[in-house]
């Protein structure tokens, strides 16, 4: 009877290695190792996944109610199929686009000074030698941004009364008082001055961490040769926080319709709805102080699809023109 016995391989003469395992099992194996190690770690970010599943995804499905009709008691998904009757109604509707006018006037002038400003408040920030004056300007500009909305809110139409500080200010120069809070025109401008105190501080401590990724060797070699200081900010400073700053421009662009709806619904009132009443703000009196909700709903699927509409845009336009997007 005969065996088949494994012939031994001759000295010197190294075996073939045994084939590797397959990719997809070996991924599996090493994520689940990698879990089983640090589950600690991972743990943490179940508070954020499930924050963003309740109040973020999950709602979503409550956009169905723009085409269908809901009744205060019924379903939470509507009652009857309606179309796109609820968009015909927003769109042929002048309120509508006085206030989506009003949205992008807002959200352009937050855009183009709110943006800008943080970048130039690091770049003097870095450029300051003394420690203490640097620490205390830091702690002045970002202090706003812990406050709540409202007492940032309540600051500004005290600040802004007929008797308060600014008018007092006007007086001595024998100015009469300005309704700053009942004229239309004065909104925007408060507006956007205050939403320069409120985030200019904090947003400039981004660009200050970014800035201490740029090697010193690069400043080095511009000084030798020959950059004085403006052109070492314009040819250094400005490329080492490029990616900063496209990424910080992508997501602004992508709330630019998102205009803030706490901070305008604190400061605006019936006499300045002209130019202050936004399409956040509309949405929430015409569906929970009016309860037309369908209604609502459907404008707020429209501001939905232009910021993401927005935000593809720029994030295409980025990695096209200067090789960094958010994805």
């Amino acid at each position: 009877m005969s065996t088949s016995t494994k012939s031994a391989s001759p000295p010197g003469v190294q075996e073939p290695p045994a084939p590797a395992p397959p990719r997809k099992l070996a991924v599996r194996v090493t994520w689940r190792r990698a879990l089983r190690r640090d589950w600690q770690l991972y743990s943490l970010a179940l508070v954020p996944l499930l924050f963003f599943l309740v109040f973020r995804y999950l709602p979503m499905l409550g956009n169905v109610i723009a085409f269908r009709r809901f009744e205060p008691g019924g379903s939470i998904f509507g009652e009857q199929w309606v179309g796109l009757r609820y968009v015909d109604m927003f769109l042929s509707d002048p309120t509508f686009w006085q206030v989506f006018r009003n949205t992008l006037w807002i959200g352009g002038l937050t855009l183009v000074f709110c943006f800008p400003i943080p970048i130039v408040l690091a770049l003097s920030l870095n450029e300051v030698r003394r420690r203490s004056l640097k620490r205390f300007v830091q702690s002045v500009s970002y202090l706003p941004h812990f406050l709540s909305m409202v007492i940032v809110a309540g600051i500004t139409l005290q600040m802004l009364a007929s008797d308060g500080p600014v008018n007092h200010v006007l007086g001595w120069f024998g100015h009469e008082p300005i309704r700053f809070i009942q004229e239309p025109e004065w909104f925007r401008t408060i507006y956007v001055g205050s939403e320069i105190w409120q985030t200019a501080g904090w947003g400039a401590i981004l660009y200050l961490a970014a800035l201490t990724t740029i090697d010193e060797d690069l400043y080095e070699a511009a000084r030798i040769d020959g950059a004085n200081r403006w052109q070492q900010i314009w040819h250094v400073t400005l490329p080492g926080i490029r990616p900063t700053m496209i990424t910080l421009l992508i997501l602004n662009i992508g709330t630019f319709m998102a205009v803030g709806f706490e901070k305008v619904l604190l400061l605006y009132n019936p006499l300045t709805y002209p130019t202050a009443d936004v399409i956040s703000t509309y949405v929430y009196r015409t569906g929970v102080e009016s309860s037309s909700f369908s209604y609502a709903a459907a404008i707020g699927l429209f501001e939905a699809i232009i910021g993401l509409v927005l935000i593809t845009t720029a994030n295409q336009l980025s990695r096209r023109t200067v090789g960094t997007s958010l994805w």
